[in-house]
């Protein structure tokens, strides 16, 4: 292989420039730029970091399949969305962290598949198609081009055959297959899955089958046959795994599209644009992820995750013990009674509830008693005459609010009596029910039990409306004098349950009392299940996952309509099925708090799309395709099956492929140990995705595994987050962000008033610290670095500035360390004048001990901290080294060569082309990481001086590092000591370790 650096164009010229007083050779970022664009087009013409699948068209680029010995090693950066303002020098941090583990494991003799694709649907594009009318696609496709080049500057060791983007139409077609899959599948919790466990999807045709059979009834207990298409598919609809019901769902008029919980924040607000959310009823499609939510939960311990990450999403699963209790609505023996299913935690406290509040939204509000009962009080009608006119007015208020303005009504008490009374099973006793907006229909059951006793915000509510409160648990000693009689808040705490016992609806005796909780939850338990009128459960806080999306840029749903309305899944020969053109890109957007609009999808403009004869197999018949699109997630939660053959046209991911790259026990550590989930080795992206992406992505890798499709139990077996890159932003008297390139700093004062100052065109400026943005105008691009310093400066810099997982300030004047390192670097090895390999050809025993142990010392220390992905102190050791070496006269190539293969991880280029210039024929590439040589670590030694009565007996060559204790044992071990004592005894010993002894006769 010719070296980059000799080729036409290089930056090393073949003598010096005449009349030049520069050095020639110098390392200047002009040399660096040549240096890393020959080598880069050097990797890319000879396929150097091309991952070997063990079968297949993907070889090495040797044209080798996987060699047998080397372990796989599956390697992911977060994928990025391209954006239309390039990068800043933030966005790189993880590519590059990756790219060095990357090109290390290479060179420990792993198969790396690294490999970087793109999210390409999402709204920035579509919002900025409808500014300027410039379809999605191409301007994604040139946010494409624009980070590809930025990227591939940087040197990245990417398998380029393996790229691809959302948007190309073979990978929508599989993400639409996926979607099929999923909804062609229902969660039987009786199924044995692959692996061990009970709980699995199973094909939908199986549960056809069961009622065909009729080993499963039907729910109205009509024969199978007898259904027609439609209700067919409505029972079916109950249990699919993807499917479309009529539920609460998050609208955001300001968008003119429905979100995913996930996609609202805590305040009730759209994540992009802080648009208002509010609860609305509307006909979307769902995924039933709540069916996975233990599996997804518990299966959190097979992984290796940031422990936040994975309370994020225990947290967000919300794994709940309890029990369902249901109150009848109507009195005791009223033929016309309804039942209200609450869930409770705390089932111990049935005793003491006193009210129920059900949701705005519950169906049992569909319709109130005509006139208020007896004993209504006038504080909770709301002023009005009935509790119909009470329960439609506070419904109109309530559909007004956001989700978070609801739940902050819990603390101002709001809710209106419905009329409805119910009876609490435990005592018989009746209750009244209000409805209070703080209770969404969309979490629980919709109703709640109210225990002002034991709730705080059932107690607010309680004082609010004039409510009794009963305290079924006190602390062990019982209250204090009169807490129960004029209370200010529920008591929460531990202690035995009281005023717990009554004659049941059930005429039979219950009591709790004199019960620990945990006892009187378990007793109340068995009693509400052996009296019908509950049963132990265990409830989630997820809920199943909004999958619709009203906007054009995404991927159309695989779904059409027939004449009845029920959903019919398309062939695969019709896939993909892609966006058509339209009129307009945008969705039909509403004033922020229009709470009556409604959704309105821009694919909804294309009549000859939406309406299309096709011939299913009973006939051409006219259907109507599905106008909502699927949300970028869809994308995102699959991707990584992808790379591992992105062009194969007959599946999704090969199961043999899958199963060398993914599966359980690909990969062996070093004990010999493997891992029981599989999954990407190492996974590297913001924790920011804790809950969105990756949720996601584990619930459809779960489905996939169900089927067979996949063996890996997880996607990701090993996630890193990496910190952020932030920067100062400095604004003036106005409040305005200025350059921040353009100010300078000052120091004012002297001595202890001393203090720094910024100015811009000489006017003070305040500095903040946080993110880099264009409207902060402190953006810092990596082309800026590139032209400034050089790529392999510039990598260099990234990941010495501090732990990986650690948030940083970006600094630019202190990159200038980082290019001192490498110019130190190249002037170990090549003359700057002649350009001339200056190092010297010496044995190792003729280099010098301190050298030689210095390197073996840096190669040991090196290896544990890129192991550990701190390449942080990685790179300080190779400063120490190098640093040692520039002060030798002539640098020995025994010490050189294992500083420029340790130093290629971090700055390939430099390294690539030293490495060659050291006449080495092939690219470092795939060199054996060097290795320490034992011999080389034992410690260099000290003379510790051993004083007897204050005068030198003995000196012990002793280790730098040595205990006092250890260094008092062998002090008084020495036989010229022990000689001089006589057979005293010792007064004392002081020990100053590692140097000086001192013994005290007695």
């Amino acid at each position: 292989m010719t070296s980059p650096a000799s080729q036409p164009g290089s930056s090393v010229p073949a003598q010096p420039a005449p009349g030049s007083d520069e050095l020639p050779f110098r390392y200047t970022p002009q040399l660096a730029e040549r240096i890393e664009l020959a080598w880069q087009d050097e990797w890319a013409q000879r396929g150097t970091f091309w991952a070997a699948n063990p079968q297949g068209a993907l070889t090495d680029g040797e044209d080798r399949h996987a060699a047998p010995g080397a372990q796989p090693f599956f390697l992911m950066d977060m994928f990025p969305y391209p954006s239309g303002a390039g990068l800043h020098v933030g966005h790189p941090l993880g590519y590059i962290a990756t790219d060095v583990v990357g090109r290390y494991r290479r060179m420990r003799g792993d198969n790396v598949l690294h490999a970087l694709g793109y999210d390409a649907f999402g709204l920035p594009a579509e919002q900025y198609a409808v500014q300027t009318g410039q379809h999605p696609r191409t301007t994604t496709e040139a946010n494409m081009a624009t980070m590809k080049r930025q990227l591939r500057r940087l040197g990245l060791a990417h398998d380029e055959r393996r790229s691809f983007a959302t948007i190309d139409p073979g990978y929508v077609r599989w993400t639409q297959w996926i979607f099929l899959q999923i909804f062609s599948s229902w969660y039987d919790p009786d199924a044995e899955r692959p692996g061990g466990g009970r709980g699995a999807a199973r094909p939908i045709t199986e549960l056809v089958e069961s009622f065909e059979s009729g080993a499963r009834p039907t729910p109205d207990g009509r024969p199978w046959a007898d259904l027609t298409p439609a209700e067919r598919e409505d029972v079916l609809g109950e249990y699919r795994l993807a499917y479309v019901s009529e539920a609460p769902v998050n609208w955001c008029p300001g968008l003119g599209t429905v979100l995913a919980n996930e996609e609202v924040t805590s305040d009730g607000r759209s994540e992009r644009g802080n648009f208002p959310v509010f609860q609305r009823s509307l006909r979307q499609w769902n995924m039933r992820i709540t069916a996975y939510a233990d599996r997804l939960a518990d299966d959190l311990d097979l992984i290796d995750w940031p422990e936040k990450v994975k309370s994020m999403q225990r947290n967000w699963i919300g794994r709940s013990e309890g029990a369902r209790v249901t109150f009848a609505v109507g009195g005791v023996g009223d033929a016309n009674a309804r039942e209200v299913e609450v869930f409770t935690t705390r089932p111990d406290t049935l005793f003491g509830a006193t009210f129920m509040v059900v949701a705005p939204e519950h169906p049992l509000l569909d319709e109130v008693p005509a006139a208020w009962p007896d004993g209504t009080k006038d504080l909770w009608t709301g002023g009005h005459d009935t509790p119909g006119a009470a329960v439609s007015a506070y419904r109109s208020l309530a559909a007004s609010k956001t989700a978070v303005e609801r739940q902050a009504d819990a603390r101002s008490k709001s809710g209106v009596f419905t009329g409805h009374l119910a009876t609490n099973p435990v005592n018989g006793e009746l209750v009244p029910v209000f409805t209070a907006d703080y209770v969404l229909m969309g979490y629980g059951t919709g109703a709640i039990m109210a225990v002002p006793g034991g709730d705080q915000r059932d107690f607010d509510f309680a004082r609010a409306y004039d409510l009794p409160v009963v305290f079924t648990v006190a602390p062990d000693g019982g209250f204090a004098d009169g807490f129960e009689e004029a209370p200010d808040a529920a008591y929460t705490g531990d202690g035995l349950v009281q005023r717990s016992s009554a004659t049941t609806t059930a005429g039979d005796e219950l009591s709790l009392d004199g019960l620990t909780v945990p006892e009187a939850k378990a007793r109340i338990t068995a009693w509400l299940e052996a009296n019908g009128v509950g049963q132990g459960t265990v409830t989630y806080r997820l809920r199943d996952w909004l999958f619709s999306r009203q906007r054009y840029w995404g991927e159309p749903f695989p779904i059409v309509y027939g004449e009845d309305g029920a959903p019919v899944a398309l062939p695969d020969s019709l896939l993909p099925v892609e966006l058509p053109d339209v009129p307009d890109y945008a969705p039909r957007t509403f004033a922020p708090d229009d709470v009556t609009s409604a959704p309105e999808p821009p694919l909804g403009r294309n009549e000859e799309w939406v309406n299309v004869t096709l011939d299913l197999g009973d006939g051409p018949k006219t259907y109507r395709r599905e106008t909502n699109t699927m949300p970028n997630w869809a994308g995102s939660c699959w991707y990584y099956l992808r790379y591992l053959d992105p062009a194969d046209q007959a599946e999704a991911v090969s199961p043999e492929l899958e199963k060398y790259w993914l599966g359980p026990g690909h990969r062996q550590s070093a004990g010999g140990s493997t891992d029981r989930a599989g999954g990407v080795d190492l996974y590297v992206g913001g924790v920011e995705h804790a809950v969105l992406h990756l949720l996601y992505a584990r619930f459809w890798h779960k489905v996939l595994f169900d089927l067979g499709h996949v063996s890996a139990l997880e996607p990701f077996h090993t996630l890193f987050n990496q910190g952020y890159i932030q920067a100062y932003a400095y604004t003036d008297a106005r409040g305005q962000y200025v350059p921040a390139a353009e100010v300078e700093e000052h120091t004012e004062g002297t001595g202890e008033t001393a203090r720094t100052v910024f100015t811009w065109h000489g006017e003070p400026v305040n500095r903040e610290y946080g993110k880099m943005g264009k409207s902060l105008k402190n953006v810092v691009t990596p082309d800026e670095m590139y032209e400034q310093y050089g790529a392999d400066t510039f990598r260099v810099y990234e990941m010495s500035m501090g732990p990986l997982d650690m948030s940083r300030p970006w600094e630019t004047r202190a990159v200038v360390g980082s290019q001192r390192f490498l110019q130190r670097l190249w002037r170990n090895v090549v003359d700057e004048a002649t350009g001339d390999v200056v190092v010297v050809e010496a044995e190792p025993d003729a280099i010098g001990a301190e050298t030689l142990r210095l390197v073996h010392r840096t190669i040991a220390d090196v290896t544990v901290e890129m192991e550990h992905m701190r390449p942080n102190t990685a790179i300080a050791k190779l400063i120490t080294l190098n640093n040692h070496l520039t002060g030798l006269d002539r640098v020995p190539r025994a010490a050189v060569e294992p500083l420029v293969l340790m130093t290629a991880p971090v700055a390939p280029h430099i390294a690539e082309e030293l490495w060659k210039r050291l006449g080495h024929d092939t690219s470092l590439a795939h060199e054996p990481f060097p290795e320490a040589d034992p011999a080389y670590l034992v410690e260099e030694t000290v003379t510790c001086v051993v004083q007897v009565q204050g005068k030198v007996r003995a000196r012990l060559e002793v280790p730098p590092s040595i205990a006092e204790d250890a260094l008092r044992e062998l002090a008084l071990a020495d036989e010229n000591v022990q000689k001089h004592l006589d057979g005293r005894g010792v007064r004392t010993v002081i020990v100053r370790a590692p140097k000086l002894v001192n013994v005290v006769p007695a």
